[in-house]
């Protein structure tokens, strides 16, 4: 791949606490740039699947021992245990995404982020803030999904990512999700001043899945 592709499909590193709504962020982004433009890069991880999610799709669902062997082979970019459970990200999952001409979306926690630092990816770096910590519990409550244990857990590795993430340096930008849409129509705006070739669909049309696409 030559340096001037290489730099139009630069990687892009979604970070952000969990609750904060990284996943709803990227699913729109796909649908504002269709025609599998982005590629959603499918980390691993040795958590069981929570309702709906599909092996492959939402994750690569492994067991701790083949990861820790991957890990070993020098397979992984970047790798974390983050509440018990081990996730990475894959050299062959970003690759396979940008040999298919698309920019590849990593969403990783603070701990892989500074892991993908100290590697040869040269993405762009993006952290996605919560509005207050008391926001940020509200929705993981919201959920219905975690324990009472699960919750306090997340919320005391929130603070350390937040006070990561706010830090001058350790990202390119970072967007407050304090209104999804306003919030995803800045970093949809970000997208196009990085990557002026993308084509997207025009924000009224969105919701129609209109197929006609704006310059």
């Amino acid at each position: 791949m030559s340096e001037e592709k290489k730099d139009a499909l630069k990687p892009v590193v979604v970070c952000g606490p969990s609750g904060v709504g990284k996943g709803t962020l990227i699913d729109m982004l796909m649908k504002r740039f269709p025609n599998e433009q982005l590629g959603f890069s499918v980390s691993h991880t040795t958590r069981p699947p929570r309702e709906g999610e599909v092996d492959g799709k939402h994750y690569n669902f492994t067991t701790v021992e083949q990861i820790k062997k991957d890990i070993d082979a020098g397979k992984f970019i970047e790798y974390a245990e983050v509440h018990g459970k081990y996730y990475g990200t894959s050299i062959e999952a970003v690759e396979s995404v940008q040999k298919d001409g698309k920019i590849c979306i990593l969403d990783i926690d603070v701990q892989g982020a500074e892991k993908v630092k100290k590697s040869s990816l040269e993405p762009i770096y993006i952290f996605i803030a919560p509005p207050s910590q008391e926001e940020l519990e509200k929705r993981l409550r919201g959920r219905g999904t975690e324990t009472e244990e699960a919750i306090k857990t997340r919320l005391g590795n929130a603070a350390k990512e937040l006070e990561y993430g706010r830090n001058a340096g350790n990202f390119d930008r970072i967007f407050v999700n304090a209104d999804l849409k306003a919030t995803f129509e800045d970093i949809a705006s970000a997208f196009k001043e990085w990557y002026p070739h993308l084509n997207e669909v025009a924000p009224d049309d969105e919701e129609k899945n209109c197929a006609c696409v704006i310059s």
